[in-house]
């Protein structure tokens, strides 16, 4: 019952709209732009504080159809908020005014509608931790946690700037492995298309050709053309085979935390691919520590922090053994070696910050150092796949087109 009034009582927050403006701003330059508000007065309002005056003010055409045109909230926009909220309380705002602010002038609805419901909470008196808690999609437990132990030492602004350092960092190492595995994926993709276009429609025109030669075609030729004659019989076969296997892989790799964690071990064994993996990993791994270390969460719980951030079973069962034998007494640094995973430099770096008492500074310049060797050996493996890539497609595509000329060129030279 009680819930069910609550639920009454929370204020609804209304979408805003978007309008597009031209006016001119103190120095008498004609600018234009877009600017959310909940009707044109505030609109004018809102510009007119900016130094702008208005001169014409139109709502924005909602799409056709009922679509939105609004996207989907990503990781690399709660990135983006933070930092502009670091910002904006490092200039003295208010954190109420400062997400509104933040809400009112973006243009993704979804991401109004979630500042607006933030900002409804905020000015009824809840804590900002908790008012993120209700959105556990965009904001996982480190990061409420992080803004509950900047609300609890009065550090808010300091502790917004290393959340957005980290989401920064994360985010932009997530961006060099996607590149890492994009490009050959990708290359092998459109190779795999060009060579299904090529024994679909061309092969048979060729074997049409070949069959008013009433010669023996040669044994790679008359391969090429078995394989042609089956796609062209079964391609759609094949194709449906392929889409259902992208779908109950993806399924079972969602529901399933044991073929997750398998595919992880796997992966760090494969050549080059294994070796940057397991580089991301650690440099997430002293990322995470640094900043949770730094902001006041303790010792066990920011590990147990970085054993959901790894992004790997190995690290994270690994960084949690650490975390029960630290929990029983043991020195850090002693536990990540009996782990037998983790390098020897970072080791190291972790005792001399234990003795030092710099634990934080030390992790922070591990994960400088391995975030650089990630960028460093993205842009190897690039260097070293292109030339692989470009054999294998020369081997494919040569090979077909040789085949399908082997015949004329034997018979050229029985005439």
């Amino acid at each position: 019952m009680a819930t069910a009034i609550a639920k009454k009582n929370t204020p609804k927050v209304k979408t805003l709209d978007v309008f597009t403006w031209h006016g001119v701003n103190r120095k008498g330059k004609k600018i234009n732009g877009e600017l959310s508000a909940n009707n044109v007065i505030e609109l004018k309002a809102q510009l007119r504080k900016q130094g702008i005056t208005p001169s014409k003010v139109k709502k924005k055409a909602k799409p056709l159809f009922g679509m939105s045109g609004d996207k989907a909230i990503v990781p690399g926009d709660i990135a983006i908020i933070s930092r502009q909220i670091a910002t904006m309380l490092g200039a003295g705002v208010p954190l109420v005014q400062t997400i509104e602010m933040i809400g009112k002038g973006h243009n993704n609805g979804k991401i109004r509608k979630l500042l607006g419901e933030i900002a409804t909470k905020l000015s009824s008196g809840i804590p900002l931790s908790d008012c993120l808690r209700d959105h556990p999609r965009h904001f996982d437990d480190l990061y409420c946690d992080l803004v509950a132990s900047g609300e609890q030492s009065g550090s808010l602004e300091t502790i917004y700037d290393r959340i957005a350092t980290y989401k920064e960092k994360g985010e932009a190492l997530k961006a060099k492995i996607k590149k890492a595995m994009t490009y050959p994926i990708a290359v092998l993709i459109i190779a795999g298309i060009v060579t299904s276009i090529l024994l679909i429609f061309v092969v048979p025109v060729f074997q049409d050709i070949f069959a008013g030669f009433g010669a023996e075609l040669p044994g790679f030729t008359l391969f090429v053309v078995g394989i042609s004659e089956f796609m062209v019989a079964y391609w759609h076969l094949g194709l449906g085979a392929i889409f259902a296997f992208i779908f109950l892989f993806k399924r079972a790799y969602r529901n399933s935390l044991k073929l997750r964690d398998q595919i992880d071990r796997r992966i760090l064994k494969v050549p080059v691919i294994g070796d940057l993996l397991e580089k991301a990993a650690v440099a997430r791994y002293a990322r995470t520590l640094s900043t949770t270390f730094a902001a006041g969460v303790p010792l066990i719980d920011a590990l147990e922090s970085a054993a959901g951030a790894a992004g790997n079973a190995v690290f994270r069962d690994a960084i949690l053994e650490v975390r029960a034998e630290v929990t029983s007494g043991m020195q850090m640094n002693l536990a990540m070696r009996n782990c037998s995973i983790f390098p020897d430099m970072v080791i190291q770096m972790v005792a001399i910050g234990e003795e030092s008492g710099a634990v934080d500074d030390m992790l922070s310049k591990v994960a400088n150092v391995y975030e650089a060797e990630v960028d460093n050996a993205v842009d190897s493996l690039t260097s070293l796949l292109e030339p692989m890539i470009m054999a294998v497609l020369g081997v494919v595509i040569g090979g077909l087109i040789i085949a399908m000329y082997l015949p004329i060129f034997q018979i050229g030279m029985i005439v």
